[in-house]
């Protein structure tokens, strides 16, 4: 990945070492052009806070050069958009800012001077949403978002499995008696669909709580009882 770019004069950066993750190059450092840098494939995650000004260039007045926007930071990799939906411009809007890129596989931005140039816009785009897609765009915008997987309530095996894998991560046992107690007693008894997330947030609820009374932090009937009351206040 270059360290920056030029257009007519005006340098525009690229390499983002917040974004970007750098390796080492398979050759000595003398064999390598320094103006670029070996990464890892990026990935760049844009949540509630993407609006329109974001896509674009991003002028320093001060010292005098461009900030590449997200999804030209995202070449070669993964342009995550997560919470599709719920930015701070309308989903209709940004698509239509995009309608060309995602069909052409290039994007255009435009100086300060006025001069538009074009880029590729060679990357992976995954829109990542819990609302429904028909209320979110029309027909014709699905069509340009080629494939669509959706992600269910997970079953009860699948779920066990995502909560063991949260105990083992944050070096908890996992203990039946209080995995079943949170299913009967609390799942079945209020009615409330299992969810892939519960398990990282329950478990790191607990953790925080043990992190507070400087224990440590165990799998019980109560720390989980606990837990849920903390996580769905009405219940």
């Amino acid at each position: 990945m270059p360290h920056a770019v030029l257009v007519e004069s005006e340098i525009i950066t690229v390499y983002d070492p917040v974004n970007h993750i750098a390796v080492k190059p398979e050759l000595g450092a003398e064999g390598v052009d320094q103006r670029w840098v070996r990464v890892q494939r990026p990935v760049i995650m844009a949540g509630g806070e993407l609006t329109l000004k974001t896509l674009d260039l991003e002028f320093n007045p001060i010292s005098k050069f461009y900030e590449a926007p997200a999804q030209m930071k995202a070449n070669n990799g993964l342009f995550i958009l997560d919470d599709f939906g719920r930015q701070q411009v309308d989903p209709m809007k940004l698509l239509n800012r995009w309608i060309v890129p995602l069909e052409r596989r290039t994007d255009f931005f435009t100086l300060h001077t006025g001069m538009r140039f074009e880029i590729p816009f060679d990357q992976l785009v995954i829109f990542s949403t819990n609302i429904e897609p028909k209320n979110l765009v029309d027909e014709a915008f699905l069509r340009r978002i080629r494939y669509k997987v959706r992600i269910d309530h997970p079953t009860l095996q699948e779920y066990e499995r995502i909560f063991k894998k949260m105990c083992e991560s944050n070096a908890i046992t996992f203990k039946k008696d209080a995995f079943d107690y949170l299913i009967e007693d609390y799942y079945r008894k209020f009615n409330v669909k299992l969810n892939a997330c519960h398990p990282r947030d329950i478990i790191e609820n607990i953790v925080d709580d043990a992190h507070y009374h400087n224990c440590s932090p165990e799998l019980t009937k109560e720390t989980v009882s606990a837990a849920w009351k903390n996580y769905f206040v009405e219940m």
